[in-house]
């Protein structure tokens, strides 16, 4: 090739590359602005809705809210009944103190108990003293008097008899005799009424559950005082409005926390109670301690009769902002899908899906509620 030539190639070389040079940038620009919807990885790393629902959820921040997903699998699951239920006290391990008559309350030896107290069968928590009218109070100082001078009488005849004891039937004396210790025995119960004072003690031992005493209280026949209750021997009470389901309960469960605490059926009512058939369950002792008497429990009794379904943690069921049930599904590495479900109880801490998911599916099972805050 002659230098010309040459020359002149290397100038057009020079030039195709300068231009090249700049109309790089430019085209660059263009094919973003042609493309606005690039895959949502080239946008940023920020979680992020999209569009359609799903949210975009780069692999730190999953790392950082601890998301979790679990295969979907299809299984046969036992039918489970949610239950209304309280803690009630096991009848041969707690007991009411209420008032047997009308009076005020006075404090033992020792004080009034106070809520939490531990206490011994038979202790005495407060006495009763009664508190008569005028009328009746008078009527039985009037009697009182009446029987102390009948029986000074009948004591100074039963001197004067004994002194004549060689001259006098010995029948007559003991007749007088007997009537002094009748006397004595009646004076002694009416005064014993108008001193009397009734001991409110502790049928069972335990703990004081609830204290409605107070010094110089008026109470009632009836009135409750004290309720004692052995914080290791609790019970659960459900109602089940259909009576043909206390036939097919097989076992039950609640939580306490997050702790499952298995139950034992013990039996049924045969009569109604607010239209409602109640239901007694035990667990363990240690696990029911930590429940107070009357509180609100929800008690899910499984039946023997089972039904297909998906199992996950009740965690991973959400709200959609139109208030229905819904679960995360996790449809690519950094993309997960909402899908509505219906559903129903397992055992309080597992749901059944039948529907909205298919197996083979991820679902999120820790971490659902943070990915639906994203907006």
């Amino acid at each position: 090739m002659s230098k010309p030539l040459q020359h002149l190639f290397l100038l057009a070389a020079a030039l195709l590359a300068s231009t090249a040079a700049h109309a790089g940038p430019g085209h660059d620009h263009d094919h973003d602005h042609d493309h606005g919807d690039a895959p949502p990885a080239a946008r940023g790393s920020s979680p992020q809705r999209q569009a359609d629902g799903s949210v975009f959820l780069p692999k730190p921040a999953q790392r950082q809210i601890d998301v979790r997903t679990q295969v979907a699998a299809q299984a046969q699951w036992p039918r489970a009944l949610p239950l209304s239920g309280k803690v009630v006290m096991d009848p041969n391990a707690g007991g009411r103190v209420q008032a047997a008559i009308s009076g005020r309350i006075q404090v033992p030896t020792g004080g009034l108990p106070s809520v939490g107290q531990q206490v011994r069968q038979g202790q005495v928590l407060a006495h009763v003293v009664p508190t008569a009218g005028a009328i009746e109070l008078s009527n039985q100082q009037a009697q009182q008097a009446e029987l102390r001078a009948a029986k000074v009488l009948a004591e100074r005849r039963l001197e004067r008899l004994q002194a004549l004891s060689d001259t006098v039937a010995r029948k007559e004396i003991e007749a007088v005799s007997t009537e002094v210790a009748s006397l004595r025995e009646r004076l002694q119960a009416v005064s014993a009424g108008l001193s009397r004072r009734d001991a409110l003690v502790a049928p069972v031992a335990g703990v004081i559950a609830s204290a409605n005493a107070i010094a110089g209280q008026v109470v009632q026949p009836g009135d409750l005082v004290f309720e004692v209750v052995d914080p290791t021997r609790l019970r659960i009470e459900a109602l089940a409005y259909e009576p043909e389901q206390a036939r097919q309960i097989g076992s039950a469960s609640l939580f306490v926390g997050d702790t499952r605490v298995p139950l034992r059926f013990i039996g049924a009512s045969r009569s109604l109670r607010d239209q409602a058939l109640p239901l007694s369950f035990a667990g363990d002792a240690v696990a029911l301690s930590h429940l107070a008497l009357g509180q609100t429990v929800q008690v899910v009794a499984q039946t023997s009769d089972m039904q297909p379904g998906i199992a996950v943690p009740a965690a991973s069921l959400v709200k959609n902002p139109s208030n229905q049930d819904i679960v995360w599904i996790k449809a690519a590495p950094e993309r997960f899908e909402p899908r509505v479900v219906t559903h129903a109880p397992i055992d309080g801490a597992q749901v059944r899906l039948t529907s909205g998911v298919k197996a083979g599916e991820r679902v999120v099972t820790r971490g659902a509620n943070l990915i639906n805050q994203i907006r």
